[in-house]
């Protein structure tokens, strides 16, 4: 009779055990859907136009300004791989490391945006091509979708 409250409290620790790992665990469920999409759209966005007539591998690879090619690896790293090691793992901290990688390379593809289109003299700027602006919408749609799924953890008990 000695040995019931044992094995009680021995249960009680394991399914502790596995509520807390189970908080630590995030399920996109159908934003895992959109995620990929937005990541394939970054990787085809690498073969279109990004500046000046010259594709997304060029600007990532070759010589190129020096902010489309930040946010050329911003949206790699944050855009891709990353994503794809949280989709994989399914942690929380990843999660949040996606939404403030996906918010960097908003920025930064914003601007880059931006300074495709400014010139020190008075004409404009050669302007973004298709790629760029297709990357920087699926960057922005990635930080939407990593932001509202790192928010949506349920408080610890």
């Amino acid at each position: 009779m000695s040995e019931e409250p044992d094995d009680m409290a021995a249960l009680r620790d394991e399914i502790d055990d596995v509520g807390r790992s189970a908080a630590k665990r995030i399920d996109p469920g159908a934003g895992a859907l959109t995620i990929a999409i937005a990541a394939l759209a970054i990787l085809v966005s690498l073969i279109l136009p990004w500046v000046d007539g010259a594709v997304g591998l060029t600007v990532l690879f070759g010589e190129a300004r020096s902010l489309p090619k930040v946010f050329a690896y911003a949206a790699v790293i944050g855009g891709v791989l990353l994503p794809a090691l949280t989709l994989a793992v399914r942690r929380w901290a990843l999660a949040w490391i996606c939404a403030l990688a996906s918010f960097a390379g908003s920025v930064t593809g914003v601007l880059s945006i931006w300074t495709t289109q400014t010139t020190t003299g008075h004409h404009p700027g050669p302007g973004p091509g298709l790629g760029l602006v297709l990357a920087v919408v699926a960057v922005v749609v990635l930080l939407v979708k990593w932001l509202r799924l790192a928010a949506s953890r349920p408080p610890m008990q």
